[in-house]
């Protein structure tokens, strides 16, 4: 045993005695220009290093090196730059001189892929083949790279004509093996909006044919979203996906996506060209797709007051203001096919949504909108303006048999009324949120509801009552509906909207008891509404048989009016009661003058 620690000791100082003398007779200066001479030869982009190189032994041998940039030929600032570079490397191959390097480490660098960092061709540059073979690397000393790591630094991300993106605390690590595949982990996070993104991957990536082509497999991604405007809880997810990027045609491809939302999936594909004309196309299928979670729309089970809820929640980055020339579609052509087999929007619960739309900068077709809800289906094409402030849109909506109740709720408006809507229409507006659509939507429809009810009044009941109050001759039977709704069989109307305001003409339905007509206005913007029927009770009546035929022939005027949460009424019985008895005494009068004629004259 003792013989074993003494050889191990001797060993031991042999190996520091070694690299002790390494570190004496071998300056890592001699390294500085044949490692700017080799990135330069085999990738073109300027490598800086500023100060002098030092060593440092334990517990790794390695060369620190102080600020460092790294920019690509013609670029206007330097992609990748850091405060503090460390070179891991290998012992053995300094004897012969070469550097072998296990692993690059950057500390509190500054990543930049941006227009600005983006390499530029001279414009009398020559122009070879890609895929001519690479410069001979220069002799001498040898240069090899195992690991790279990037610690606690920041990424700016920047597409042509788009919004700078900037991904924090940074940390990235790519391991590459002898068959020039790469191992990646990157963990970071995005602050925008008063909302915070937390991401994390590990994946595989083929740097064979690097820089010309690049493909890999994110195998796993994670992310999880908070801020303003979410449950909570905030909004995270999973995710796998392959990926090709093609730099001589600026094209990439993103295959076999799978990722979780929430309770929301998405698969598909998305492929496309970053070229100086980005173009995209994008086909999804997602089994289910909850929109008011991502959106933070969801409401708790107290259903809270539209108004305050509408003040509360942050809307859809679709629902806000962007200035015409900042869109981001303007600057692309896009072709978008989306299946979604139940979605979730406001509170509405969709069936097999289609979606395929085409943009072409700036333009939007939406050639297919269409679903189901529940019994019904709808469709919605059209076209959009992205180029204007605020979006112009226009939309051909179809509805068959739709719910009505959910579908007035999710715009805001009180369901006081329900059943089977039935519309056909053209609209027009500005802007696509719900507050756009109360003061900057115009349209014309023709609507019917099968199976109508409007909660909260019953209209034969306010009639029956109303007469037997001002007359007793006449009351209702015992059977009469005594609950607090108005049932229809159908309901129609003509429906013009013009800046908020909604007008009804041409009303019409009923039952086998009672028959509605009438009009009036539905002000959006304020809450407010006005419309008289004319309310025709045929049934239920018991009482004198003379008034009750004057009643079932007699449309009585019922008007509706003032705000939705302090809703009036008028019902104009006396009127029609005080008509009929002048009608019937003047009757009688000319029936008493016809039997005695002599009597009449002598008057």
């Amino acid at each position: 045993m003792r013989r074993l620690i003494t050889t191990l000791a001797i060993l031991f100082v042999v190996i520091v005695a070694g690299m002790t003398t390494l570190v004496l007779l071998v300056n890592p200066n001699d390294f500085r220009n044949y490692m700017v001479q080799q990135v330069e030869q085999r990738s073109g982009y300027q490598l800086r290093i500023e100060g002098d190189l030092r060593w440092h032994v334990w517990p790794q041998l390695s060369i620190l090196a102080g600020r460092m940039s790294v920019t690509a030929p013609g670029a206007q600032q330097p992609v990748v730059m850091a405060e503090n570079m460390r070179l891991d490397v290998h012992l053995l191959p300094l004897l012969s001189h070469q550097l072998s390097v296990k692993q690059v480490m950057l500390k509190n660098a500054v990543v930049r892929l941006t227009p600005e960092s983006d390499a530029r061709r001279p414009d009398d540059a020559p122009v070879g083949p890609s895929d001519s073979a690479p410069a001979e690397p220069v002799r001498g000393w040898t240069f090899d790279i195992n690991s790279l790591e990037v610690t606690d630094s920041l990424l700016i991300w920047q597409p042509r004509q788009g919004e700078e993106i900037n991904f924090r605390d940074l940390n990235l690590t790519l391991t590459q093996d002898n068959r020039q595949e790469a191992m990646l982990s990157l963990v970071t996070r995005v602050s925008r909006d008063q909302r915070e993104l937390q991401l994390a991957l590990n994946g595989t990536m083929n740097v064979a044919e690097y820089p010309h082509r690049l493909s890999g497999a994110v195998e796993e991604l994670s992310w999880q979203l908070r801020g303003a405007g979410l449950p909570a809880t905030g909004v995270q997810g999973k995710g796998s996906l392959q990926a090709e990027w093609l730099n001589d045609s600026q094209r990439f491809a993103l295959r076999n996506m799978a990722l979780t939302l929430g309770e929301s999936q998405l698969n598909g594909t998305i492929s496309g060209s970053l070229s100086t004309k980005p173009a995209f196309a994008i086909d999804i299928h997602a089994p289910r797709l909850d929109l008011d979670t991502l959106m933070g729309l969801n409401r708790s089970s107290a259903a809270p007051d539209v108004t305050s809820a509408a003040v509360s929640v942050r809307p859809p980055v679709i629902a806000e203001p962007v200035r015409g020339e900042d869109q981001p579609l303007n600057g692309i052509t896009a072709a978008l096919k989306l299946r979604v087999d139940a979605l979730r929007w406001r509170g509405m619960d969709l069936q097999q949504v289609a979606l395929d739309a085409d943009n072409q900068q700036g333009e939007v077709a939406l050639k297919t909108f269409s679903g189901h809800a529940g019994a019904g289906e709808f469709s919605l094409p059209g076209t959009l303006d992205m180029r204007s402030t605020p979006v112009q849109a226009v939309l051909h909506p179809t509805l068959r048999n739709i719910t009505l109740a959910p579908l007035l709720e999710a715009f805001s408006l009180p369901p006081t009324l329900d059943g089977q809507l039935s519309l056909t229409g053209r609209l027009n507006g500005s802007g696509l949120s719900v507050a756009d659509f109360h003061h900057r939507w115009r349209g014309e429809a023709d609507i019917e509801l099968t199976s109508a009810q409007i909660i909260g009044m019953n209209f034969q009941q306010l009639v029956q009552r109303a007469v037997a109050r001002n007359s007793d001759r006449v009351s209702s039977e015992e059977d009469t509906d005594d609950s607090n709704l108005t049932r229809m069989d159908k309901l129609q109307a003509k429906a013009t909207l013009h800046d908020g305001l909604l007008s009804l003409q041409a009303l019409q339905g009923g039952t086998s008891r009672f028959q509605l007509s009438g009009g009036g206005q539905i002000d959006l913007a304020r809450r407010q509404c006005d419309i008289t029927f004319g309310i025709q009770v045929t049934q239920g009546w018991k009482g004198d048989n003379a008034l009750i035929a004057a009643l079932r022939q007699s449309a009585i005027p019922l008007r509706l009016y003032g705000g939705w949460d302090n809703l009036q009424y008028n019902l104009q019985v006396d009127q029609l009661l005080r008509q009929r008895l002048e009608t019937e005494a003047k009757t009688r009068i000319d029936e008493w003058k016809a039997r005695h004629p002599d009597n009449a004259s002598s008057h």
